[in-house]
């Protein structure tokens, strides 16, 4: 079978969140060929995120939003990046990623998967989200999967919760971003 990628340059993917799971999607997404991505996270880069971010040791200390923006350029200069370095709202979500064609939830925190996913589904009904859950520790591949619920898609296990017991590691949280990344090819693919 045969497909063409080029109508994925005039798509815009909203990504709320560039840490683990929004960094690796982001890359994902700028490999394929997006047109356009739109960023947005308040936190900066810190040692302890190098062993599942797609961020660099010289760049502990800068803005995620910045870091992650360079880090895209240099994988596909053709990807136009929208960055926004704040802490996201209900709000503030409504404004940045209104002509989204697709947004992925890549936050760490429960309440905030809770507050963006309700928030789209409830102001911006005609939009796709793709939310990332139960994805702390290693092992058990076959456990994670993606559910889809209208235009709500959950990628990973929705069981292992980060905890101090189950942290989050690189091939877990990057098998459930790569799994975000290819939901939104499909979405996108399909539409």
């Amino acid at each position: 079978m045969r497909y063409s990628l080029d109508h994925l340059k005039d798509k815009t993917v909203g990504i709320a969140g560039c840490g683990g799971l929004g960094s690796n999607c982001a890359v994902s997404l700028a490999r394929v060929g997006i047109g356009k991505l739109i960023i947005a996270d308040f936190d900066v880069v810190s040692e302890s995120n190098l062993n599942r971010q797609y961020f660099f040791y010289d760049q502990i200390g800068e803005l995620k939003t910045k870091a992650l923006k360079f880090n895209l350029s240099r994988i596909n200069p053709a990807v136009e990046v929208e960055a926004h370095n704040i802490k996201l709202t209900s709000d503030k979500i409504v404004q940045l990623f209104c002509y989204c064609d697709v947004i992925v939830e890549a936050f760490d925190l429960s309440i905030m998967k809770q507050m963006i996913i309700e928030t789209v589904l409830s102001e911006m009904p005609d939009k796709y989200i793709v939310a990332g859950v139960g994805l702390a520790g290693w092992g058990n591949n076959n456990s994670i999967s993606t559910k889809k619920f209208d235009k709500l898609y959950i990628c990973g296990d929705f069981t292992t919760e980060v905890s101090e017991s189950q942290q989050p590691l690189a091939p877990r949280v990057g098998i459930v971003a790569n799994m975000q990344a290819n939901q939104v090819l499909e979405i996108l693919m399909s539409n």
